[in-house]
């Protein structure tokens, strides 16, 4: 009897740590997720390379003093690689560079990637003062 949990979304495999919010921080995330896509026996790209735009964007420009981000993977079925990065800068949204690039944007290039490498990308709001980047990537054609 399904009691309105989906199995669909119950992740097959999951990874998050809290990491600071500074470039070391993003560097690290990056190579954390690049252990972790080796163990699980994933292609390291493009994800690495999402984890690295979105962790870099935490330290960043979601960065708060004292305060962390948080890289998480999962492994969703049917076949779903689905990145979060969370940060405690709630009132600083992305929004799809495709809207706000101009032809003299000096920033938002990393969006612009991970809009191009993902299948899916979008913004998640809270718990408050929090946001939550997330990607996907179909992992099964």
């Amino acid at each position: 009897m399904n009691q309105g949990i989906s199995t669909q979304r119950v992740p097959l495999r999951q990874f998050s740590v809290p990491l600071s919010a500074t470039r070391r921080g993003a560097r690290l995330a990056r190579l954390l997720a690049t252990e972790k896509l080796l163990a699980w026996e994933l292609p390291l790209d493009p994800a690495r390379l999402i984890v690295a735009e979105l962790a870099t964007n935490a330290a960043l420009h979601g960065r708060v003093p004292g305060r962390s981000f948080r890289l998480a993977l999962s492994v969703i079925p049917p076949g779903t690689l689905r990145i979060e990065v969370t940060d405690t800068r709630g009132d600083r949204l992305p929004v799809s560079p495709r809207r706000t690039l101009g032809g003299h944007a000096e920033s938002g290039y990393g969006l612009l990637l991970v809009e191009d490498l993902a299948d899916r990308w979008g913004v998640r709001c809270g718990p408050v003062p929090s946001k939550t980047v997330w990607a996907e990537l179909d992992l099964v054609p």
